[in-house]
């Protein structure tokens, strides 16, 4: 990744909770534990899902940058949707602690070395990653759960 489009993507990514909120504030909340046919999360279980892949990518970055070379933790976000009970967390407390994590991962990032950025970790589904690699998954997680939030809205509003 050059430098410049790598200072692009942070900067994108220090933004994510500015985005979230603009994004959310195109659903109405009575409609935030709508699922559709298909079962697909409701918008309350993206936040509250966004919020603990968050905690994951904040300890992922951590690893990159103090332990290179040590792998990573998988999960299956469906299993810990379920176990976790994700509709029934409230959405308000997840993005608040969405916000704090996601800023002081971007505090840090923004100040490293270009080097740090080479520095890999294995992921037991994506094999070996470069912290690059980490901007570019967390980077995008935002703008993908909101399309798919717009997806939800779509189908609730179509069977209002």
């Amino acid at each position: 990744m050059t430098p410049e489009t790598r200072a692009r993507k942070i900067e994108s990514y220090g933004k994510a909770y500015e985005t979230l909120i603009a994004g959310l504030a195109n659903f109405p909340r009575e409609m935030w534990d709508f699922r559709d046919e298909h079962g697909c999360w409701s918008i309350r279980e993206h936040v509250v899902h966004i919020t603990d892949s968050e905690i994951n990518s904040y300890i992922r970055c951590r690893r990159f940058i103090a332990e290179p070379g040590e792998p990573l933790m998988a999960y299956d976000e469906n299993v810990w949707a379920t176990a976790l009970g994700y509709a029934d967390r409230s959405p308000d407390d997840a993005l608040e602690l969405f916000r704090l994590l996601r800023q002081q991962s971007y505090i840090l990032i923004k100040s490293l070395p270009d080097a740090a950025w080479a520095n890999t970790c294995y992921h037991p589904e994506n094999g070996d990653m470069t912290l690059d690699d980490w901007l570019d998954v967390y980077e995008a997680h935002i703008p993908e759960h909101l399309n798919y939030m717009q997806e939800n809205y779509d189908a609730w509003r179509n069977v209002q």
